[in-house]
């Protein structure tokens, strides 16, 4: 289940032991511009043992590398073997706009970033030139027991073999079932052969009310889909003729038209909807296809959805 929950965090202790009682197992934390990623995890820590923790994403640019080091040590040090560190370029908007930090060369931060979080974990003194940063000396003072697994967040082939070949796993997002098939064997034929974990962030609205479910959905989908590295990720997996009207209108500055212009069946591929029954099929679909873990983000685009309703609906205990 993705997190943080409805409400304040404060609040959360129950909700979260419920979740482990009917059958989840994880929880990922995303972080853009509400919570950041660590805090709901290191709460959790505390709070439901039961449960693994991970970041599905930390920016690679938003924190410096020492922090980011820190960070995750302590994170990993609070739930020994349970906290799986994930990080990812994020997107221009998050990152320059937001944050007001340079975008550039997003394939290299990340693997920079990945690379000096194995180096740090090493307990050695770091002192080495990466391409996109420089450490001078640091050694990472906490030492957690058991070293944290270390994800990265992939679009395209660039990043899902840098994820194969240089971390423990990928996490996916904004794709279908049926694009995993195309993902996927990207990341394996890049580590070898060699296992690595899945991680897929699933956006689900167990609603039967087709029509105002994709009404709403068109919103989400032109937010994200518009972002340059979403639009590109979206072209490579042969989605560009669907979208092509929403891309036109949207650069022409008109956004009602470019909702317009989403057919049903991207909302139908890219959004879990229907039924309970039909949304447990469809999230074991991706399963099917090569997803080892997945994270749920339960979108409120039906105004009757009852969100924890749905939490127990979507649970593996259900059904």
């Amino acid at each position: 289940m993705t997190v943080p929950l409805p409400g304040p965090l404060h609040s959360h202790a129950e909700r979260l032991s419920e979740l482990a009682d009917i059958g989840y197992t994880d929880i990922w934390s995303a972080e853009s511009d509400g919570a950041d990623a660590f805090t709901p995890l290191a709460l959790a820590a505390a709070w439901e043992p039961r449960l693994r923790l991970g970041t599905a994403i930390v920016p690679a640019y938003t924190r410096s590398p020492a922090c980011m080091a820190q960070s995750v040590a302590s994170l990993a040090d609070a739930a020994p073997g349970r906290f799986a560190i994930g990080i990812g370029s994020s997107s221009n908007v998050i990152v320059e706009r937001w944050n007001g930090v340079p975008f550039e060369e997003p394939y290299k931060k990340v693997r920079d970033v990945v690379r000096f979080l194995n180096d740090a974990l090493d307990g050695e003194k770091v002192k080495k030139s990466y391409d996109t940063f420089e450490i001078n000396g640091f050694r990472l003072g906490v030492r957690p027991e058991q070293r944290p697994p270390i994800l990265v967040a992939a679009l395209r082939e660039g990043m899902l073999r840098m994820a194969g070949r240089e971390a423990d796993g990928v996490i996916i997002n904004w794709l279908s079932a049926d694009d995993v098939s195309t993902v996927v064997p990207v990341v394996t034929d890049a580590a070898g052969g060699d296992e690595r974990e899945v991680v897929a962030r699933i956006f689900c609205c167990p609603s039967e009310n087709a029509d105002v479910v994709r009404a709403s959905a068109k919103f989400a989908i032109a937010a994200y889909l518009n972002v340059p590295v979403y639009a590109a990720f979206h072209e490579w997996l042969g989605r560009g003729d669907q979208l092509r009207g929403m891309w036109d209108a949207w650069q022409a500055g008109d956004r009602k038209a470019a909702l317009g212009e989403i057919p049903d069946e991207v909302v139908d591929e890219l959004i879990v909807h229907g039924s309970p029954a039909a949304c447990r099929a469809q999230i074991q679909r991706y399963f099917d296809n090569g997803v080892t873990t997945s994270s749920l983000a339960i979108l409120p685009l039906d105004p009757d959805l009852d969100h924890w309703q749905a939490v127990h609906d979507l649970s593996p205990n259900a059904g």
